[in-house]
């Protein structure tokens, strides 16, 4: 017997809900810290830019916050009791930007794309790792067969790399890596206009009319377009919001909120991200963080209480964990486990051999100055993270002698360096709305972006134990054991703070709302302006 997903459909999620908008059109400009990288659902990486690739791209299944899923371009769904197959029924009104039908062929279309070498292979790899084959059972039923039974798949069917793209958009794209105008969705927003570095413009697709089940409204989204302007400095974003340039902006940092808050015209939202805390992850490859008692020793020089009153004036969550506060994975009894304790950071270097001191106050070994290099990607410095790399920075030479040097490359240079091995500090979070794919990414001897280097098959099996099981209990217990031997057992990384995101706007701005299952800024969909 095979066991029924009881969802309602969306027309029934509709009941009650507002009419939809009126012909009469809006206009929204919304600053953005953060330029995307790419306009491609299937290649999003930065969660900055999740906002954006739900305005133009739907996803099969919704995420709430509680965990569970709902119907979106998928009505209704089963899932065998081996868990080995998916059975999706699809939205049969639902259309793409450039006019082809959305059905079954192009759900196994988009599926099949991942195949396709060098596409995505870190989504090939973890999120679509026991993907087998996709079958067109009828126009508007589609069958997926895994290899395994995989407890991420269905997070994965309501992410943005399931944002359903055109298939003929596949063929026809000047740039399929990168997207554009000419790679289409069916989202409630059409992408008619992206400058590199200035801004990027949707318009309302006026035949949209299959949100997600929990929208606020049906039919077309409020606004007749909306403007995303790239604005990377937090004080351009905050004086474009104040002077009225712009009406809503994301990424206000706490030297920016007490401005906000103090303007009646104005209101300040935030909300924690889902996924993994940002940390520093130690490379374990090559000196000095090869030795586990100098990995211990730096994260015991770092007083990150203060650091962070210092860089987010108290607005800032502590993590203790490579998970965020905010997953239902998180393992609290991390809380206060390590960290902060000078002399014994000292005490640690002292037995490593790293005892001399250069005219600089640096410690040497071998005539080697105990040198850390942390290399970030540009598009994914956000929350004054190049701020808190030189707070950090100022208390390990301080504190311990440690010479970290920060640098921040463009994504090209950035990714040849930890290509190349050529730094020992990997600054990373992850917005996965479930915290396993990020934890599969990182850990495993094979993650994609396992920039420790370090191999541990126990952590490879509770990890695929965890993949594997539908108990969500179960899997908490392996992500629990999982957690503990990254932090405490191997100290191969260093959680620092659970990301956050935040909304300021004008007042007259409705609808404004987080993503249940990521914590990020959600779709425009719902947004309107009160006149």
């Amino acid at each position: 017997m095979r066991r029924l997903i009881p969802m309602l459909l969306l027309a029934l999620a509709a009941c009650g809900a507002p009419p939809a908008p009126s012909a009469q059109g809006t206009a929204l400009t919304w600053a953005i810290e953060t330029q995307p990288i790419t306009l491609n659902p299937q290649q999003w990486s930065q969660n900055k830019a999740r906002l954006l690739v739900f305005n133009q791209f739907d996803a099969l299944l919704s995420k709430t916050e509680d965990g569970s899923f709902r119907p979106w371009l998928a009505k209704a769904w089963t899932v065998s009791d081996d868990g080995l197959t998916y059975t999706l029924d699809l939205r049969d009104d639902v259309t793409f930007h450039d006019g082809e039908k959305f059905d079954a062929a192009a759900v196994k279309a988009n599926l099949d794309q991942f195949r396709v070498p060098g596409y995505n292979p870190a989504v090939a790899a973890i999120q679509l790792r026991a993907f087998d084959e996709a079958e067109v059972v009828s126009p508007y039923r589609v069958r997926i067969t895994l290899k395994e039974p995989d407890a991420l798949f269905l997070d994965f069917l309501a992410s943005p790399y399931a944002g359903q793209v055109s298939p003929k958009s596949f063929k026809s794209a000047e740039d399929l890596k990168f997207g554009g105008p000419d790679l289409v969705g069916t989202g409630p927003f059409i992408l008619d206009r992206y400058v590199q570095g200035q801004e990027i413009h949707y318009r309302r697709n006026p035949a949209y009319a299959w949100p997600p089940a929990g929208a606020e409204h049906q039919g077309p989204a409020h606004l007749a377009e909306i403007t995303y302007r790239f604005l990377p400095e937090a004080a351009v974003r905050v004086g474009a919001l104040t002077s009225g340039q712009v009406q809503v902006i994301e990424g206000v940092p706490a030297t920016e909120a007490a401005l906000i808050e103090s303007d009646p015209e104005l209101r300040l939202r935030t909300a924690l991200n889902s996924g993994t805390a940002y940390a520093y992850y130690f490379n374990t490859s090559h000196p000095p963080f090869d030795d586990r008692r100098v990995r211990e020793a730096f994260r015991e020089a770092v007083d990150v209480e203060a650091v962070l009153r210092s860089v987010y004036r108290g607005t800032a969550t502590r993590a203790w964990s490579i998970v965020g506060e905010a997953s239902p994975f998180y393992d609290t009894t991390l809380k206060n486990a390590y960290g902060g304790d000078v002399a014994k950071a000292n005490a640690l270097l002292d037995a490593a051999g790293w005892k001399e001191r250069d005219a600089e106050g640096f410690r040497v070994k071998d005539g080697r100055r105990l040198t850390v290099r942390e290399v970030a990607s540009a598009p994914f410095v956000r929350d004054r993270r190049d701020v808190l790399a030189q707070a950090i920075q100022a208390q390990v030479k301080q504190n311990a002698g440690i010479d970290l040097q920060v640098r921040i490359l463009d994504q090209g240079s950035a990714q040849k360096a930890w290509d190349d091995g050529a730094y020992e500090l990997f600054g990373n979070s992850r917005g996965d709305s479930d915290a396993g794919a990020a934890l599969n990414l990182i850990l495993p001897e094979q993650g994609a972006i396992n920039r420790t280097h370090f191999a541990d098959p126990q952590v490879d099996e509770w990890l695929a134990a965890a993949s594997a099981a539908s108990d969500p209990a179960e899997r908490e217990e392996l992500y629990a054991k999982v957690q503990r031997a990254a932090v405490l057992e191997h100290a191969i990384v260093f959680p620092i703070y659970v990301p956050a995101d935040q909304i300021a706007a004008h007042k007259s701005v409705r609808g404004l709302r987080f993503d249940p299952a990521s914590g990020t800024p959600a779709s425009a969909y719902d947004v309107r302006i009160d006149t």
